[in-house]
């Protein structure tokens, strides 16, 4: 993926922001600065806030999602320490996070943690533009907008902040949409790497303004109750009846990030709270999690109810009839090695096994 090119502007530096990354900061920085800029025509932004959207940015991939950033990266660190000293739920979006960080920069174990991250980043990011690691140099020279570089650097006393490049103030207005594309996508390439195994980590990048509707998942479970009969909870033992339940990712959407119906089922309404973003004991509730969703394949194959949501299940590499046709030791096998892996694998991410 590359960026837009300009009439006005040589973007080739700008492209090339990411070449050499050991560390998230700069796709965080990139991302913090245009969402800042995108919001008002001031060029002057404040280090302070940069750094703060930075953490906020970074906070629902690494306390929600579980994605490692690499053993070298500061900003993970950082965003784990703050959790542990500030009220800030691991569900927080961007706002509420960076009004409790702003709220809080009294707190010298706040401000000092968020001190790390305007240490390097700030003049790392120009290295594109202008050739030196020293810091000092960095700053003098970016004040000349060397290069045409995309900000200068002003440290005045208590007041660290840098400048926008006029030039590139419209630029970045104008391409902003893509722009975070672009450093998303680069994003997403360097942590899979980190997190080879991880599905899905386009989508653990952002937390969702809302989660997909579970309309026509909780329509199949529906008709299953109303064919069958009530259906028991694989957690509690009691009968659920139609509308009268919660859907329940059986691995969590924390983790697996769909709602593909092979992966959910009815539960109590309590549990689906209780449970919820930890790992199911698979020994205890694998067999009956199997035998809750082969029963109900076969049930709606068998009275010719075959909604379009039944698809879902290709991605196992069966159809449902072909599923339906399975005994229940080999329907119970390729659900063990399904969900195995899922399970050691996010086990190893920090995922905690649920204790009911």
């Amino acid at each position: 993926m590359q960026i837009p090119t300009s009439d006005l502007q040589n973007t080739n530096r700008l492209g090339n922001i990411f070449k050499k990354t050991t560390a998230t900061y700069k796709y965080f920085w990139f991302i913090s600065i245009l969402q800042i800029h995108a919001k008002s025509d001031d060029l002057k932004i404040n280090v302070w806030d940069i750094v703060i959207k930075m953490v906020a940015n970074a906070w629902y991939p690494i306390h929600y999602f579980c994605l490692s950033f690499g053993k070298i990266d500061s900003l993970f660190d950082i965003v784990m320490q703050l959790h542990d000293i500030t009220p800030i739920p691991v569900d927080a979006n961007v706002d509420t996070i960076c009004n409790i960080l702003k709220q809080r920069l009294g707190d010298k174990r706040v401000e000092k943690l968020l001190n790390i991250l305007t240490k390097n980043v700030p003049y790392r990011f120009l290295s594109p533009w202008i050739d030196t690691s020293n810091d000092k140099e960095m700053l003098v020279r970016s004040q000349t907008l060397e290069n045409n570089c995309l900000y200068s650097l002003h440290k005045e006393a208590d007041d660290f902040y840098i400048q926008l490049n006029p030039e590139w103030s419209h630029y970045l207005h104008s391409h902003y949409n893509i722009l975070m594309d672009y450093a998303y996508w680069n994003l997403t390439l360097f942590l899979q790497v980190r997190n080879p195994n991880v599905p899905a980590i386009p989508n653990k990048l952002i937390r969702p303004e809302e989660r997909n509707s579970l309309t026509k998942q909780r329509n199949y479970w529906d008709k299953v109750m109303e064919i069958g009969g009530p259906i028991r909870c694989i957690y509690t033992g009691k009968d659920l009846h139609p509308g009268d339940y919660e859907l329940d990712h059986f691995m969590p959407w924390s983790f697996v990030s769909h709602d593909l119906l092979w992966n959910l089922m009815p539960s109590n309404a309590s549990i689906n709270s209780s449970k919820s973003n930890n790992l199911p004991d698979l020994n205890v509730y694998l067999p009956k999690f199997a035998k809750l969703q082969h029963h109900s394949l076969r049930l709606m194959l068998n009275h010719n109810q075959n909604p379009q949501i039944l698809e879902d299940f290709l991605s196992l590499g069966y159809t449902a009839r072909e599923l339906s046709a399975m005994d229940d030791a080999n329907f119970l096998a390729l659900y063990e090695r399904t969900f195995n892996p899922i399970n050691q694998i996010a086990l190893n991410m920090g995922f905690v096994v649920w204790k009911y």
